[in-house]
């Protein structure tokens, strides 16, 4: 077993000794140990509730006769980090995170390791880890919440951000807003909809590296309870097969994942996640395959924000392995992909069936002929960028308008609340990629703030930033590169006329050559915001967000 590296033989007597001081047995060391890492904290709703799943896991270890050894690491909540200088370190977290994990259990070099997390950059930290240590792991995720009610419909956490909009707008009350915010959020789990960390979860299911269920079940019911039990129980099976992440984690895996990123409409961080997760299995993910996906993937399942449903409704229809063999019908799914079960996906999917039509729709009734996320080319994004185009109104996947240009996003948020920007508009957030921010900000305020003054379906926002999974209207994000690096981005000038053009996949700067190449000869980045501590270092060290935001090698 790995674990014998700190625990047998004579010269392990001091380390057994250290063993002992906690009340570990000889019995216990003798076993397989199995690493629990554990993002629980007491500061975010999806977290909140990790220390009991995470008994659960350990419940389900011992009973299969390995023994367990927990240990944590950091989370941040991106929706209270939203809007201030605290959003600038959650993407860097995830490095942080994954360090941490590989740190942990390579200092003690378990047998096995279950990751037991829940939200926004912890998740694809947690998995980065796992598939570079490439020892025995399973995922296994708090759960989402429950969606809340207001006025006899179901409420999530984008309504209370739009309700920001529309009461500056005067379309609701202050007092409708506090009600608002009182039943958004009912409980414990990751935020209702399919924004980042309901993304991630489901994503993790398909890559193979999460049991089935991981992704929809709701976090406060016996079920999810249940799952991390059978997850704790099912790292020692794998301890023993020696299968491994990376066994798992392989390009037919990838594309499965984002075959179903395009059927369920899930966030824009997934083009930053799944990249850098495939980094770390030695696979090399070009943002081109999210469009050739896109092109042959239906659009099945119509999630907040950009529709009604959550993901309890998800759930109850059959959860993902439903929407996994309704895709094998067009053949986008690679069936013989090992997972963590010890079975292929065939296996696995066989006997889910829909069992709600209005969530799930079948790949001849879908609700989008291509996938939920679309990347864009052109002469503003020489290297990509990104859109949920499942959430974008018909009326505006072309639009051409003159750029309304900001150097922050607390600029761009101070120009819409203060009703200065106009239908038409083309609003440009710069200098908030992963270098220029830095740390590559989420901005839900502005796009929420928009969309609640009514304005989502005539005003674009582009940024070298990104945007939360809770993002609709036409907020195209990551454009590579980013002002800090001489992107074109940063080369706008207020006025200029910028060109979208979605279907044609196109991001334009209307400009001539010759001016554009006047304007980088005379161009000069904005010195670094932060010039000290972990997000200076990381500024240093980070790429473009069209390879995922990874550090450089």
């Amino acid at each position: 077993m790995r674990s014998d590296m700190m625990k047998k033989g004579l010269e392990r007597a001091p380390h057994r000794s250290l063993f002992k001081a906690m009340g570990y047995t000889d019995e216990e060391l003798s076993r397989p140990i199995i690493g629990i890492a554990n993002s629980a904290n007491e500061l975010i709703p999806g977290h909140i509730h990790l220390d009991k799943l995470a008994e659960a896991v350990k419940a389900g270890v011992r009973m299969a006769g390995g023994t367990p050894m927990e240990f944590s690491t950091i989370g941040i909540c991106d929706g209270i980090a939203m809007g201030h200088k605290g959003m600038k370190y959650s993407l860097p977290s995830r490095e942080l995170i994954a360090d941490s994990v590989e740190v942990m259990a390579t200092a003690y070099p378990f047998d096995g390791l279950v990751l037991v997390a829940d939200c926004d950059k912890i998740v694809p930290g947690m998995l980065m880890a796992a598939l570079r240590l490439n020892i025995p792991a399973i995922y296994v995720a708090g759960g989402p919440m429950f969606a809340g009610r207001y006025k006899g419909k179901d409420i999530d956490l984008i309504t209370v951000f739009e309700g920001v909009g529309a009461m500056a707008r005067k379309a609701i009350t202050e007092e409708d807003l506090c009600e608002m915010e009182e039943k958004a959020c009912p409980g414990c789990g990751s935020c209702s909809g399919m924004f980042t960390a309901n993304s991630m979860n489901c994503l993790s299911e398909v890559l193979g590296l999460a049991l089935p269920g991981n992704g929809t079940i709701p976090a406060p019911t016996n079920r999810r309870m249940q799952l991390g039990k059978k997850t704790g129980m099912k790292i020692c099976e794998l301890v023993k097969k020696d299968i491994k992440p990376r066994d798992i984690a392989t390009l037919d895996a990838f594309k499965n994942a984002i075959a179903m990123d395009m059927a369920l409409g899930a966030s824009t961080n997934t083009v930053l996640h799944l990249p850098a997760l495939a980094n770390e299995a030695g696979i090399d993910l070009d943002l081109d395959i999210f469009n050739q996906i896109s092109k042959k993937t239906p659009h099945l399942c119509n999630m907040s924000p950009a529709g009604p449903h959550h993901l309890q409704d998800l759930d109850e229809a059959g959860g993902i392995p439903a929407v996994m063999k309704e895709l094998c019908k067009i053949k986008v799914i690679h069936e013989n992909a090992l997972t963590v079960t010890g079975e292929k996906v065939k296996h696995n999917i066989e006997k889910a069936r829909i069992l709600n039509k209005d969530v799930i729709h079948s790949v001849d009734n879908p609700y989008h002929k291509q996938g939920g996320l679309a990347i864009l080319y052109g002469t503003l994004a020489p290297q990509g960028s990104v859109i949920k185009q499942s959430a974008v109104s018909d009326v505006i996947m072309k639009h051409k308008g003159p750029a309304r240009v900001f150097d922050s996003e607390e600029d761009g948020m101070k120009a819409i609340m203060a009703g200065k920007i106009k239908k038409g508009d083309v609003i440009v957030i710069r200098y908030e990629g992963p270098k220029g921010g830095p740390g590559m900000r989420e901005m839900l305020s502005p796009t929420s703030a928009i969309a609640g003054m009514g304005l989502d379906k005539d005003v674009a926002l582009i940024t070298d930033g990104r945007f939360s999974g809770g993002t609709r209207g036409a907020a195209i994000g990551h454009i590579s590169p980013e002002a800090a690096e001489g992107g074109p981005i940063g080369l706008i000038k207020e006025g200029d006329i910028i060109e979208i053009n979605i279907p044609e996949k196109r991001i334009d700067l209307k400009i001539s050559e010759e001016e554009m190449k006047k304007r980088k000869e005379e161009f000069k980045p904005l010195e670094p915001k932060i010039k000290h501590g972990y997000v200076y270092r990381y500024s240093q060290l980070v790429t473009s967000a069209a390879t995922g935001a990874v550090f450089k090698k």
